[in-house]
């Protein structure tokens, strides 16, 4: 075992695992942070995803001991009150339908809108091509996050 300080949704955090510990393990099972899923374990499917340094990254493939002092960011402190314009659009077009996948969704259309405010329709299915849904509510996905995109701009211009 050995320790780690790690940078949590802009708190430090303290843990003791084995190096090649998975990133998703340590969030869900030390640190009680389960918002962010366990899906393939392959980094093929996109539920765990994270942001190292405002970067998606798959958390089921990343060794804690790769993290170092980057800034890790999971759903939970995308906005802790829940108001980021992801998670306002998510609520009002009732985008999922089971649900599992999409923390890792908004994560990675997070970091798409963080880089481009107003992606077309290609570049947000470009963004998110590697994020599976077993729902297929992909229509609803991208209704999301053209939603979120209009939602950023108003608060902008406010």
């Amino acid at each position: 075992m050995t320790k780690y300080v790690l940078n949590i949704n802009g708190a430090a955090q303290t843990v003791d695992v084995v190096p090649d510990t998975p990133l998703l393990w340590v969030l869900r099972d030390t640190l009680e942070l389960v918002g962010t899923k366990f899906g393939c374990g392959a980094g093929h499917c996109g539920a765990c995803t994270v942001h190292l340094n405002g970067v998606p990254t798959r958390s089921c493939m990343t060794p804690v001991s790769t993290v170092g002092r980057k800034q890790v960011t999971t759903i939970e402190g995308l906005d802790a009150r829940g108001t980021h314009p992801l998670q306002r659009a998510w609520q009002e077009l009732d985008v999922p339908q089971c649900g599992y996948c999409q923390a890792g969704q908004i994560m990675t259309a997070a970091a798409l809108l963080q880089e481009n405010p107003n992606p077309t329709d290609e570049e947000i299915e470009g963004a998110l091509a590697g994020n599976l849904c077993r729902c297929a509510t992909y229509l609803r996905i991208r209704a999301g996050v053209r939603r979120a995109a209009e939602l950023a701009k108003e608060e902008r211009s406010a």
